[in-house]
């Protein structure tokens, strides 16, 4: 935890718990679920909890906002995000349900009022959101043809679409044809996981 406390410094005292008790429940989960690789578990804090609080640094959502996880699995990026902004709520999605009933377990132990999970497909949910959060479910252009009606109207700049990807996109996003901004985590993290890792930013659809 002390890695999320260097790059977070002015975490509350509830937050610091709370990381620390998320730490401890999804490596729980994962023994009965497999939510990450197992040979990845030790790396939980530095590769899932801190690649999902990559998001926070290149935006910072507003209070009384909504945000909307997709492919949440065991529920990265959405349950991290939401112990840093206890203010905005959370919709985490995945449509499989046992990794959703891990999600809402850990929401439930972790004291998390503000984060929902629903086993569904993106494209069958109904209410409208101010940003939309994933880590990698998809191609791009693909991902984006889900999301594209899920926003509320209208949404301020920097409303939209916060993917985490990695590797070189220039094909990918070329492809998708969409005004897409890279936010490079390496910028941001020094750990050598995070040299190829970026946010991908596509604003709200304006159609």
């Amino acid at each position: 935890m002390n890695l999320i406390h260097h790059y977070f410094p002015h975490l509350t005292d509830q937050q610091r718990q709370r990381f620390q008790q998320l730490e401890m429940e999804f490596k729980s989960w994962n023994e009965r679920l497999n939510l990450v690789a197992r040979t990845d578990v030790d790396n939980l804090t530095e590769r899932h909890i801190l690649h999902s609080l990559g998001i926070a640094k290149v935006v910072e959502f507003t209070s009384g906002s909504s945000v909307l996880d997709v492919g949440t699995g065991g529920g990265l990026p959405g349950l991290p995000l939401a112990i840093l902004f206890p203010e905005v709520k959370f919709h985490l999605v995945d449509s499989i349900g046992k990794k959703i009933h891990a999600v809402q377990e850990m929401a439930l132990a972790l004291h998390l009022t503000n984060v929902t999970a629903e086993q569904t497909r993106v494209e069958q949910v109904r209410p409208k959101f101010d940003y939309v959060v994933s880590r990698a479910v998809a191609r791009l252009a693909t991902f984006h043809t889900w999301i594209a009606q899920r926003y509320k109207r209208p949404g301020d700049a920097t409303s939209g679409l916060y993917y985490l990807k990695g590797g070189d996109l220039t094909e990918e996003i070329a492809e998708a044809g969409l005004p897409a901004t890279l936010f490079d985590l390496s910028d941001y993290f020094k750990e050598e996981f995070f040299e190829t890792k970026k946010v991908v930013f596509v604003p709200a659809t304006t159609v």
